[in-house]
């Protein structure tokens, strides 16, 4: 029999492959821009280079695969097929929250993907609220070692918490722990959202106490008070669930807030991103590195194949508007400030 946090990893799984659970009345906003077309390129399409570096990793293209899952046998094969595609294209990739597996070590084989993907960057995952329900630095560097990790990713998840039957709600002095982990970790600290964005103010507060980047994770992808209300079991936190289901900043107005209060430091951007174009742009305004969870998600669900030509797909999409922007690579693209605000 499956633990209480076991069953829930299923269900959230199952709820983004097939549930109706994006946000509805909120975009993440890349609608809002279109690039201005440049009719001579004077590039050779061929020679574009999609390459970036990020936190000291070289990377093939700016994509990140998005933390997801881990700790049933079914998120262990969904991770071993991104990991392997993840490889295979040069990307970086996160695994889900692995508190599971610090409760429950059986489920290590759902994590243990570095044989999948030996010399990309994988990101460690973890609710960053758990500092506060007996999560100190040890747990932390054994979640890092136990996926041969390259950074640690705190994901902040107020809203989730607060709508889920039974949730940690207790984000008092979170900042101050935050801070003494930066310090403590040989690997860098990244704090992210999980899609309802973060703001500028609280960017600044992170970056002060040493969180090396922020994935600003904005609602208009999946919803997860959605997710919540729809696995609820009682009345009650279906209708907090249900209220708040189009709850949160928008990614583009994070990307632009975050990038202008803060240009020098790195950012992911996540949260309702669906195309090469949305990645394109995601840059332009100020992202180093563009995050897609759900997409992905479907994609190996369905088979290895199909991921690849998923990724493929918004590779190709990428280089398009760079080489129809005049630009030889991504970073060209943000200089070339051809991005226009509708």
């Amino acid at each position: 029999m499956s633990s209480p946090i076991e069953q829930r990893k299923a269900e959230h799984l199952e709820l983004c492959i097939r549930g109706e659970v994006d946000y509805r009345e909120i975009t993440a906003g890349f609608e809002k821009y279109r690039f201005r077309h440049c009719a001579l390129p004077e590039l050779d399409f061929a020679e574009i280079d999609l390459g970036v570096e990020f936190l000291g990793w070289r990377l093939a293209a700016p994509l990140l695969i998005s933390s997801m899952t881990g700790g049933t046998p079914q998120a262990g094969e969904i991770n071993r097929r991104l990991a392997r595609v993840a490889q295979e294209k040069g990307i970086a990739m996160g695994v889900g929250s692995q508190r599971v597996l610090l409760e429950h070590p059986e489920v290590m084989t759902t994590f243990a993907i570095r044989k999948e993907a030996p010399t990309i960057p994988l990101l460690a995952n973890l609710g960053a609220v758990q500092l506060n329900y007996g999560c100190g630095i040890g747990e932390c560097q054994k979640i890092v070692d136990l996926l041969e990790a390259n950074a640690l990713i705190l994901h902040l998840n107020p809203l989730q918490e607060a709508v889920q039957t039974g949730g940690d709600r207790n984000f008092k002095g979170l900042l101050t722990k935050i801070g003494v982990l930066c310090r403590a970790l040989p690997v860098p600290v990244i704090v992210k959202e999980v899609g309802n964005g973060i703001s500028a103010e609280v960017a600044k507060q992170l970056v002060e106490v040493g969180v090396a980047a922020i994935d600003v994770a904005g609602a208009g992808g999946t919803s997860w008070a959605k997710v919540e209300a729809a696995r609820a079991q009682d009345a009650r936190q279906q209708s907090l669930g249900a209220a708040f289901a189009e709850w949160g900043i928008p990614t583009t107005q994070c990307l632009e807030q975050i990038h202008t209060a803060l240009p020098n430091i790195p950012l992911i951007a996540s949260g309702g991103l669906k195309n090469g174009i949305d990645v394109a742009k995601a840059i332009a305004l100020g992202a180093g590195l563009a995050g897609l969870a759900r997409p992905f998600l479907q994609a190996a669900h369905e088979s290895e194949e199909a991921l690849a030509r998923c990724i493929d797909l918004i590779l190709e999409e990428l280089k398009t508007v760079l080489f129809c922007t005049g630009s030889a690579t991504p970073q060209v693209l943000y200089q070339r400030r051809s991005l226009e605000r509708l």
